[in-house]
């Protein structure tokens, strides 16, 4: 892959003002959002956000995604944000389309693209150039995989995935059911590993910043977020959408309310979980969730500038 090292950032992305891609990632709760506002207000003020989160994406959804307030999005224009019907499942082959024509958008009218977000296949499938199938989900297969699971345990779909494609499990862990599904999925409509697929084929050179937060403090920072979720309207929202969206409402299966939060206050208005509970269910769920981030974003990364503050970030970045 050809993500800039560190030493390297100054030179070759011309400053903050140069037309290299510069990257913003690393687990929720981190300040992502801050420090990319900051890149891309930095020197000429010419730079512009391509999301890469694959909840905030969905139309609707602003409290529990965490997006940028209304403020924010003023400041600097943002791409892959906000635009997909909670109600469409909403898959990587489409992100790398739109987020690759955003790139090019934002660079034929000379500004500056920055990529900010926490979604670390999002990140790396556009950054190394993979060549993703255009599978879309086969409901029947997965509730087959879901099934065996239950039955014979998640050891069991991840040792048939090692069987065709163990270079794509060894980089898995067996509790991720959603990802060994998917690659199996793929293998099966294809024929081809999903491991040959993600072979890097159009890297996109990029500075990779990320801030530094330690675990402690990154629990503490995710459980304040989702209380402060709950008391901004977390539960309201959700109602709003399950009574309004469209007109006749979201289905509560829709593939947006599964994003935590939404999945939780769900389970709260079925009455099975008092608002206590959903809380602190949201609590493990986001904690689980950014513990998955961390193995995308490893500190021992060499493609990654971990930095302490935004001055720092400005500074690998090359401004």
């Amino acid at each position: 892959m050809t993500v800039a090292q560190p030493g390297q950032a100054a030179v070759e992305a011309g400053g903050v003002g140069g037309s290299r891609l510069i990257a913003v990632v690393g687990p929720t709760a981190t300040g992502k959002t801050s420090w990319g506002l900051a890149l891309a207000e930095a020197g000429d003020g010419g730079g512009e956000i391509v999301g890469a989160d694959s909840r905030q994406v969905y139309r609707g959804l602003d409290i529990g995604t965490a997006k940028p307030s209304r403020e924010e999005l003023a400041r600097v224009r943002h791409h892959c944000l906000d635009h997909v019907d909670p109600r469409e499942r909403y898959h990587l082959a489409r992100y790398l389309r739109e987020a690759r024509a955003a790139v090019a958008e934002i660079r034929g009218r000379g500004r500056r693209p920055l990529l900010v977000g926490g979604t670390g296949q999002y990140v790396w499938a556009l950054l190394e150039g993979w060549d993703v199938p255009n599978v879309p989900p086969d409901a029947d297969f997965r509730a087959e995989m879901e099934a065996r699971a239950k039955r014979e345990g998640l050891a069991s779909l991840h040792a048939a995935l090692a069987s065709v494609d163990p270079k794509a499990a060894a980089g898995m862990l067996p509790g991720n059911v959603r990802r060994v599904v998917r690659a199996l999925e793929v293998q099966r409509a294809t024929g081809r590993p999903i491991s040959s697929w993600h072979e890097a084929r159009d890297p996109m050179p990029a500075v990779v910043v990320a801030p530094v937060v330690e675990a402690d403090e990154l629990y503490r920072r995710i459980d304040a977020r989702v209380e402060e979720m709950f008391a901004r309207g977390l539960v309201e929202e959700t109602e709003a959408l399950l009574s309004g969206w469209a007109g006749a409402g979201l289905p509560d299966d829709a593939p947006g309310l599964a994003s935590i939060g939404y999945a939780e206050v769900v389970r709260y208005l079925r009455g099975e979980f008092s608002l206590e509970e959903a809380v602190e269910e949201a609590k493990r769920g986001t904690r689980r969730f950014a513990r998955r981030q961390r193995a995308w974003f490893r500190r021992s990364d060499a493609r990654i500038r971990w930095c302490t503050d935004v001055a720092e970030a400005l500074v690998a970045a090359g401004g």
